[in-house]
């Protein structure tokens, strides 16, 4: 993989050189040439692809995506945290998703103390209550006193601030980061800013039902964590991985859960279905009584049933899609990342604030990419602009991507942008968006 990738994004960079040298800031605006045909355009991502590692991709052209601007659920995080989450991985070049996956296994550990049981079942009933009570707890040590004492709490972590779950088990409002890419294709945090989407009404008040210690099953609370090392969201596993350690880590340091440590074993989500059904079945055969995962949607989608159906408890700390509020999971599957209903809104207030009428999508065809796509695009009509006025183009979802991919997929594609005229353009993909914005640049546009 890391061959055909080497080779594809060398492309792009030097399609990118090119033309920056063709039309940069010396160039003559009235001359004939390439410089007259290039379209100035701002390109826009979602979470998928607004990361530093995403920008790896590009190291030989630092400034590939300069001004590229987007959106990922992102909470103020501390210093503290990024220092103890740093801890656990030195290499970290970003925190993407590392607020949700640490609270979704401090989620699942309170849970199983509230309930008094291991067994997912009872887990999965006090999952919500955990985060809807009224009396707020911020820190592991104090939520599993509370816990154990049997005393009302919410769990108030990194990335649940505002509110709890709501009753489909999904945060109720999250916090956005918009992001923006600055040279040396990283992230300039002094240009993030943060907002607030959804409805802290909508979280689910409806007490759990109480413990029974009489049926409590105490054996030791053990997690699978089938979170993305490979595959198109390979890149932005790191970060999840270390922050589900840390937590693990920190349970067991404030007592773990019913007197017992916890207990963890990593898995690969592949951003495969076939991979992750693989990979949970090994867990499931091991004991697992938590799975945190899978990293995207549809691998998500396509485990969620294997999962309900060995009585497992599911959370996914970054799958998005709005088709997963209503999946029938037998009440198993929650998430710790906002559904793309609310992702949608903030990226469409970020493209009507940059005062744009003509806007081309280019997404995954897959539940991630059309959902975020449809939502942005009723977004973007509900806010004025005119439904002809919005172009949406899908490419093949594919868990790897060769390098013959990058023209197979994305020529037609850019040559139909370019023609359509956007002065706007968001990308909502994984790893493989390296290969859209070559071929947007190769076809002349210039981010």
């Amino acid at each position: 993989m890391r061959a055909w990738r080497a080779t594809a994004i060398m492309g792009a960079i030097t399609a990118i050189g090119v033309l920056l040298a063709v039309s940069g800031c010396g160039a003559d605006p009235d001359s004939d040439g390439d410089a007259a045909n290039t379209q100035n355009i701002r390109l826009y991502g979602t979470d998928g692809n607004m990361a530093n590692s995403f920008g790896e991709a590009f190291n030989d052209s630092p400034t590939a995506l300069a001004g590229m601007k987007g959106t990922t659920p992102l909470t103020p995080l501390s210093g503290d945290f990024k220092r103890r989450v740093k801890a656990v991985d030195p290499s970290l070049t970003g925190f993407n998703y590392a607020g949700e996956s640490y609270d979704a296994v401090v989620i699942a550990a309170l849970a199983a103390e509230a309930g008094k049981s291991t067994d997912p079942a009872s887990i999965a009933k006090h999952i919500i209550g955990v985060t809807t009570g009224d009396n707020v707890c911020d820190s592991v040590a104090a939520c599993l006193t509370a816990a154990k004492s049997g005393k009302d709490f919410k769990y108030r972590g990194v990335s649940l601030r505002g509110s709890g779950f709501t009753s489909a088990g999904e945060p109720s409002s999250a916090m956005y980061g918009v992001l923006n890419f600055g040279t040396g294709n990283t992230i300039d945090d002094a240009k993030t800013e943060f907002v607030r989407a959804g409805d802290a009404k909508t979280e689910d008040k409806t007490p759990p039902s109480a413990a029974n210690p009489g049926k409590a099953q105490k054996a030791p609370l053990k997690y699978g964590l089938l979170l993305p090392k490979t595959g198109a969201l390979g890149f932005q596993g790191p970060p999840m991985f270390a922050a589900a350690k840390l937590a693990i880590k920190e349970i067991n340091e404030a007592g773990g859960v019913l007197g017992q440590p916890v207990q963890v074993e990593e898995g690969d989500d592949g951003t495969n279905p076939n991979v992750a059904k693989a990979t949970a079945a090994q867990f499931i055969s091991h004991g697992v009584a938590v799975i945190i995962g899978a990293g995207a949607s549809g691998v998500s989608k396509a485990v969620i049933p294997q999962i309900a159906q060995a009585g497992r408890v599911m959370i996914s700390p970054s799958a998005t899609s709005d088709e997963l509020t209503k999946f029938n999971d037998k009440g198993f599957f929650f998430r710790t990342s906002p559904p793309d209903v609310l992702q949608a809104k903030a990226v469409a207030d970020i493209i009507m604030r940059d005062g744009h009428t003509k806007v081309a999508i280019i997404a995954r065809d897959d539940s991630y990419g059309n959902g975020l796509a449809e939502g942005v695009r009723a977004d973007l009509t509900a806010a004025g602009i005119k439904p002809d006025n919005i172009l949406i183009k899908t490419y093949e979802a594919k868990d790897k991507y060769e390098k013959d991919d990058g023209p197979r997929l994305f020529s037609g594609i850019s040559m139909d942008v370019r023609a359509f005229g956007p002065t706007g353009i968001l990308v909502v993909g994984f790893g493989e968006s390296a290969l859209a914005i070559r071929a947007l640049v190769v076809d002349g546009a210039k981010p």
